[in-house]
């Protein structure tokens, strides 16, 4: 069975909602095991949020961590509000984030396949982290070890010097793009701004189902842009092509202010998707998996 870990900016937009639902059923009919949720930005909703969340997707069993430290505090709060108040949590119950990421790979029992689609400083502290009580190894030992893919929503890859939200909209963002994909060891598929865009999922939900009241929340109740769940049924697809998409291989790179580059190489260890069916087809895809 494939096992997963999921990195999301969990509250600064709504695409997370439905990625994560798309992620917990999967999880859920055991067609795939999901290891852990890390969120990589900050309000006092943040953790018990996304608890409540898969409560009610029925996954109890999905650790939840966030970044604690993390310097960007989300000012427009939306879903999260809602959610958290059906709970007693704090954020003070869940795991720092690169814990749970150390913890998540190294107890793992077999490969591990990690998605992010949100900022990537938490795993980048994940990669440079050092020995601790939860393994004597280091995370690039750890990476090296288990991490066999890494599939990651940012950048934007149909032009040089791609600029992307993810990537390079906070300085916190910049050091964490440029300093993990310097040093990943390990293969990597991006799935471009450019993809998502002006794809609208979510617009099929009945009104009372609660990831519809999350998605208008947010100002988003006739659906959203289609990000960070085209990266999800990407991955979980595992295969490009029939996931509807061609392939650019080659040599991706992020300079310190969040900027990205591509070398073409069919040799390389990195890769960018360019849409290779109508949007219906994905659009359709996503609906049926979150109805």
């Amino acid at each position: 069975m494939r096992t997963f870990i999921l990195g999301t900016d969990w509250g600064e937009d709504s695409d997370d909602c439905v990625a994560v639902r798309i992620l917990a059923r999967a999880h859920k009919k055991g067609e795939i095991k999901v290891l852990g949720m890390g969120i990589n930005t900050l309000i006092e909703y943040s953790a018990p949020s996304l608890y409540r969340f898969l409560e009610k997707e029925g996954v109890l069993d999905i650790p939840v961590g966030v970044d604690k430290n993390c310097p960007h505090q989300i000012q427009r709060v939306t879903y999260q509000k809602r959610l958290s108040a059906e709970t007693d949590k704090t954020n003070d119950d869940f795991e720092d984030a690169v814990r749970l990421y150390r913890r998540a790979i190294a107890k793992s029992d077999g490969d591990v396949e990690i998605l992010e689609v949100g900022f990537l400083q938490v795993i980048a502290g994940a990669l440079l982290s050092q020995p601790d009580d939860i393994s004597p190894k280091s995370g690039m030992e750890l990476f090296c070890e288990k991490v066999k893919k890494i599939w990651i929503m940012g950048g934007k890859w149909d032009q040089q010097a791609g600029r992307e939200y993810n990537l390079c909209n906070y300085p916190f963002a910049q050091r964490g793009a440029h300093t993990f994909i310097t040093n990943c060891p390990c293969p990597i598929t991006f799935l471009g701004w450019e993809i998502g865009n002006q794809l609208i999922t979510g617009d099929k939900l009945s009104k009372d189902d609660f990831l519809h009241l999350a998605l208008a929340d947010h100002g988003s109740g006739s659906g959203r842009e289609s990000w960070d769940p085209m990266l999800v049924t990407l991955a979980l697809i595992g295969d490009n092509e029939k996931a509807g998409y061609n392939t650019v291989k080659g040599f991706a790179t992020v300079n310190e202010q969040g900027v990205n580059f591509f070398t073409e190489d069919g040799n390389g260890p990195h890769e960018y998707v360019v849409k290779a069916r109508p949007d219906s087809f994905y659009s359709d895809m996503i609906n049926n998996l979150i109805v």
